[in-house]
């Protein structure tokens, strides 16, 4: 015989302890009957209350339609991997576009990817692969975060235009800024595995871009991109089977182990040193400085000579970055104006 009782069950006991109460009531004599009996029943639906509670367990609701593939600790670890990931390709742009460029991941969530689609209207998808993992994902950017970057690249205030799609020149640009991206992408995934992300196609309709099925999990990572004063909306797309390889490897103590162990090889330092030396710099030459009034500056016109505070044998100054490093003499080189460094300039 089963130990829980049924519903007909229990309300069959609660109607007959009603009527035992009524029949106690009614004959004196069958009183001490009707106490028992109520004495019996009141132990029995009091452990039947207590059984409920020791019955009852905790538990949580899940969609079928929206199966979590990654867990709490998976996510943590991919958050931090992209937080690095903003960081580094913030960096890289501001590099590139000459202004302070800052990448803030907002969110990361395991999404449908039809859900991941309807959440994007007017923007330029990045279809690119992993290698050596297999799939493709996508990064997606708004028109105007695009053309407020192609303007800076181009020496202008960072002007966007109201268009939705990218010209024969924007593309090469765009293709520029992609590939800082994935600098960024590159180095951030050391800890977990080595990537070598490529591009596979631009689209700029979201129906074209199918990297995944739509029930299919994807992770999706949102992050906001300030360039100068302009912001804008930048996401990553990950379908959870390119991911699902390396998931043994999404852990936080596993990412920390890597990133803390890597060591700084002779590789590293050669290619740190490439990258130094053929940064650009902006060298000039002082001639001498001067002051003058504004109304004598407004009055000058050509063959007008100003004076200088330089003598003729004095050595001028070499300015590295707006830095005073070297001294010297103009000269030349065989046709052309050279400076010829006489020595290193001492620190006031």
């Amino acid at each position: 015989m089963s130990d829980i009782l049924s519903q007909d069950e229990i309300e069959a006991l609660l109607s007959s302890l009603s009527d035992g109460d009524g029949g106690g009531a009614s004959s004196g004599g069958g009183s001490s009957s009707g106490g028992s009996s109520e004495l019996a029943a009141g132990g029995t639906v009091s452990s039947l209350t207590k059984r409920s509670q020791r019955s009852a367990v905790a538990y949580e609701v899940y969609d079928f339609r929206r199966p979590d593939k990654f867990s709490k600790e998976q996510l943590r670890t991919l958050q931090m991997l992209h937080e690095t990931f903003g960081r580094l390709a913030g960096t890289n742009l501001s590099g590139l576009l000459r202004t302070n460029v800052s990448i803030d991941l907002i969110s990361l969530e395991q999404v449908p990817y039809e859900e991941y689609l309807r959440s994007i209207s007017s923007s330029v998808f990045t279809i690119f692969s992993i290698p050596p993992l297999s799939g493709q994902a996508a990064i997606e950017m708004e028109f105007d975060l695009i053309f407020t970057m192609i303007d800076k690249l181009l020496g202008g205030p960072g002007r966007t235009v109201k268009r939705q799609n990218l010209t024969d020149i924007e593309e090469p640009l765009f293709h520029q800024i992609v590939g800082k991206m994935f600098l960024a992408l590159k180095s951030a995934w050391e800890g977990v595995v080595i990537v070598n992300p490529t591009v596979e196609e631009i689209e700029t309709s979201s129906q074209f871009v199918q990297i995944a099925p739509p029930s299919d999990i994807v992770v999706s990572i949102l992050f906001e991109v300030r360039v100068g004063e302009a912001h804008g909306a930048l996401s990553l797309c990950i379908p959870y089977m390119v991911l699902k390889p390396i998931t043994a490897k999404l852990s936080a103590q596993k990412w920390f182990a890597a990133t803390s162990n890597r060591k700084q090889t002779a590789a590293h330092r050669s290619a740190l040193t490439h990258q130094l030396s053929a940064a650009p710099v902006d060298v000039a030459i002082r001639m001498g400085k001067s002051r003058i009034s504004v109304k004598d500056f407004l009055m000058l016109r050509k063959n007008d000579v100003i004076r200088l505070d330089q003598k003729v044998k004095q050595d001028m100054t070499l300015t590295v970055a707006n830095q005073d490093k070297f001294h010297g003499v103009p000269s030349l080189n065989g046709n052309s104006i050279a400076f010829h460094i006489n020595g290193v300039k001492q620190k006031d």
